[in-house]
């Protein structure tokens, strides 16, 4: 009775096998290039951040261990209340504004048949400026005397307002200079998001007489929930870390009106030269946004499941 014998398995020859060791080392040099920037610019300034909040230190001369004293100093500042209010305050406008505009504007912009190529480059130039242009651009708009906010409500024969001067205008005149600049990014996504919706659902809506805003309701905003909640999160995110515009335009001014915590970690370190003091703001600020980031993680992640 014959015995059957199992075959060697073949070897590969020594060619293949020095290619695919040879494209293993290259992705993994990527690879560790990616790691390299990741730790130096995102993980050591993160760690780096935890131990100065518990330090004392100019930069100079040895750090000093000094426990909770960084954070009895911030939680003793009278600024630091108006910083976080002012920081919620602000998140909450963005939303109404930052949030709303751009989605209203990617349903405009789906709806329209002509010139679309040419609106979506003007909804989207404001991005392309640096912001401290656009911020600056803004506080000529503002200005009391000459600027062209309050020539517009003269031409309408309505008072003058101190925009950035009244603490009534001052935070909604930032909001207003945010929305404007970063609106581009969010209703390209969003167009992106409507163009994605089958047309079969529109036609269905249209046949069973919805108009224009039942069909909203009905059929974008659920065929785009997740989107809509990712978009939300993100500018959770982004909002709560707003520096450009109170420092440019306002100095966290009136009164501490416009004063936020990544501004008022600014002036820790780099006014008061209280480098332990702006860390331990820039750790309570980064749990905080920490807490935001797990629930995006978590809701990207059951959504693809």
């Amino acid at each position: 009775m014959a015995t059957l014998t199992a075959k060697p398995p073949a070897r590969r020859s020594p060619g293949v096998a020095r290619r695919a060791v040879g494209r293993n080392l290259t992705a993994y040099g990527f690879l560790c290039g990616a790691l390299i920037c990741f730790a130096f610019f995102s993980w050591y300034p993160m760690v780096r951040e935890f131990l100065l909040s518990f330090q004392q230190t100019n930069f100079v001369d040895p750090p000093t261990w000094v426990g909770f004293e960084n954070f009895r100093t911030v939680f003793a500042d009278s600024a630091f209340r108006a910083a976080w209010v002012n920081t919620a305050a602000f998140t909450g406008l963005a939303l109404l504004c930052g949030y709303v505009v751009p989605f209203v504007a990617a349903i405009v912009l789906n709806e329209l048949r002509h010139a679309k190529a040419y609106l979506r480059f003007v909804v989207y130039l404001p991005v392309m400026l640096p912001p401290a242009v656009g911020v600056l651009l803004f506080k000529w708009f503002y200005d009391p005397g000459a600027g062209l906010f309050n020539q517009v409500l003269g031409f309408a024969h309505l008072p003058a307002l101190g925009w950035l001067d009244s603490t009534d205008t001052a935070l909604i005149s930032l909001v207003i200079v945010s929305t404007w600049m970063n609106m581009g990014t969010g209703t390209l996504i969003y167009l992106a998001a409507l163009q994605s919706i089958p047309g079969e659902l529109y036609e269905s809506a249209e046949l069973d007489g919805a108009g224009l805003i039942r069909r909203v309701w009905h059929v974008t905003v659920p065929q785009t929930k997740l989107i809509l909640l990712v978009m939300l999160l993100l500018q959770v995110v982004a909002t709560m870390q707003v520096f450009i515009e109170p420092y440019l335009l306002t100095g966290g001014g009136p009164e501490n009106a416009t004063v936020t915590v990544a501004y008022l970690m600014y002036q820790y370190a780099f006014n008061f030269g209280d480098f332990g003091a702006g860390g331990a703001l820039g750790l309570m600020l980064m749990l905080v946004l920490m807490v935001f980031s797990a629930v995006y993680l978590r809701v990207s992640r059951d959504n693809q499941s």
